[in-house]
């Protein structure tokens, strides 16, 4: 496992855990979800409804996983043992990346333009110079687009043990941008 894949994963803990308790929950992907859904004003009903799902399934992945006592709750090391784990956490990582990709492409053309990108990943709270940093990474068009599917591989490459050097790199705080 690469340094720079645990402090991707450690970095998207500490946004998802939306309360600060130290631990991830139910509630915590619910809060996630809603806040990703608002920044995406434009997007159908369709899409929204799959992010949800994508939210859902991430949830669920871990707690099925990794809540052995059924508690409800996923601390730091259990879930950095499971979405590193490409056996365990590829297929609920390409629903969430197809899910959070479609929202930011309300009109289906398979491009994202800056701004819904900026506002997806703001209400992730990934912060702004990070990710204008990612999505220059990402070789934008001159009218200033990406491909979805490029977005899509880029949130799964941030999630791989064995990846270093990636543009999800730059979302890491402290990354020189």
């Amino acid at each position: 496992m690469r340094t720079e894949a645990t402090k991707r994963v450690t970095h998207v803990f500490s946004l998802f855990d939306a309360n600060g308790n130290g631990v991830l929950e139910a509630d915590d992907f619910d809060f996630m979800a809603n806040n990703v859904i608002e920044a995406a004003p434009d997007a159908d009903e369709a899409a929204k409804d799959a992010m949800r799902t994508g939210f859902h399934q991430y949830w669920t992945t871990l707690a099925r996983e990794l809540d052995a006592n059924d508690d409800g709750k996923i601390s730091y090391e259990e879930y950095v043992a499971c979405v590193l784990s490409p056996e365990r956490f590829d297929s609920t990582i390409g629903v969430f990346a197809e899910a959070l990709a479609a929202l930011g492409d309300p009109d289906g053309d398979g491009l994202i333009e800056r701004p819904a990108f900026v506002a997806l990943m703001r209400a992730i709270g990934f912060k702004r110079a990070n990710i204008d940093a990612l999505f220059d990474a990402f070789d934008p068009s001159d009218l200033d687009r990406i491909q979805v599917a490029i977005w899509v591989a880029g949130i799964k490459d941030y999630y791989a043990p064995d990846k270093a050097g990636i543009p999800g790199d730059l979302l890491v705080p402290g990354t020189a941008v």
